[in-house]
């Protein structure tokens, strides 16, 4: 993982994993979903603050889908 990326969460389900990653790149914020360390979805937002929110709404739809939190 490239230094300035910054994981902001995994979870785990069935010997799965998914992460949330966040860099950010000539004034945009970019969210990356991997699953298995493989690119699955990308998303690029105007601020950080928008960027983190998805992420975290991500998260909570995943874990009412029995994903659990592992770092």
């Amino acid at each position: 993982m490239d230094a300035s990326v910054l994981r902001l969460w995994r979870v785990r389900k069935r010997h799965q994993h998914l992460d949330a990653l966040l860099s950010s790149t000539s004034g945009d914020w970019i969210i990356e979903f991997r699953r298995d360390d493989r690119p699955l979805l990308t998303w690029t937002f105007p601020t950080e603050a928008d960027a983190r929110a998805q992420a975290d709404l991500r998260l909570r739809d995943l874990q009412r889908a029995g994903w659990t939190t592992h770092w």
